[in-house]
């Protein structure tokens, strides 16, 4: 029932003749080549109620059918799920890198399908992310300004987008709080290095938060982390308070 509700709240409508079809295919035991005749409509509506249930391997399953469609509504999708099947822990590091590579092609092809899909930008920016881990520090670094730059389109194409405007604060954050020996190299790769404050991560993590009250544990516990570094623990305890409160739904919750 938490994650049926769950996947509602996140707009998933599931037409009765689409459990039929969900049903008719087995998708739970198993996934046989889909029929041409299926419409993209009824493999997004498959998807998204594979993501709000967390059956992430079965989710990449059927989406990775598709990796040759040109809607890019399906393609981000076959990209967040490549991406959260990476994240797994039984995932080999090998696979990881892997899948985080084919996550960022996906995302990629999105975009260009479709440059006004505000999740095609979002994600594209994840996954640049990503892979910028196996890259090292001159990349990483070198790919934030685009990064945020998909960011803030996705904002601008969706500005109720809660998750893409925190982020950005975890972009401010991460960067608010870089080592100094990170910043010397920043420093002495780029003329204007990308910097931040903690004010102004503080400043997204609120503004997700009016987007969509209590909406991602990580939110709250960032808000709270936040104000541990500007030194307000007063409402550090507040934030950090209802990031443990809140429902484990997910793993990452639980890590939370």
């Amino acid at each position: 029932t938490q994650v049926l509700t769950k996947a509602l709240q996140r707009g998933v409508v599931l037409s009765t003749g689409s459990l039929l079809v969900y049903e008719a295919h087995g998708l739970t035991s198993g996934f046989a080549e889909v029929h041409a005749s299926f419409k993209v409509e009824e493999v997004i509506e498959q998807a998204d109620y594979l993501y709000g249930s967390g059956e992430t391997e079965k989710l990449y399953r059927l989406l990775v059918q598709h990796k040759n469609s040109d809607d890019a509504d399906l393609l981000w999708r076959l990209a967040r799920a490549s991406r959260d099947l990476a994240q797994l822990s039984s995932t080999s590091a090998e696979e990881k890198k892997k899948l985080a590579y084919e996550a960022f092609e996906y995302a990629k092809k999105a975009l260009e399908k479709n440059e006004s899909n505000s999740a095609a930008h979002k994600w594209y920016g994840i996954c640049l992310s990503d892979v910028g881990d196996f890259e090292g520090i001159k990349t990483k670094i070198g790919n934030a300004f685009i990064i945020k730059d998909h960011f803030e389109r996705a904002i601008e194409l969706n500005p109720k987008d809660a998750t893409t405007i925190h982020l950005i604060g975890i972009w401010c954050y991460s960067f608010a709080e870089m080592p100094w020996y990170q910043r010397k190299i920043a420093a002495t790769l780029f003329a204007t290095p990308p910097t931040s404050t903690f004010q102004e991560a503080l400043r997204y993590f609120h503004m997700a938060e009016e987007a969509d009250p209590n909406f991602y544990s990580k939110n709250l516990l960032y808000l709270g982390k936040t104000y541990l570094k500007l030194n307000n623990k007063k409402l550090a305890l507040l934030w950090l308070s209802k990031a443990k409160d809140y429902p484990a739904h997910t793993e990452e919750d639980k890590q939370v």
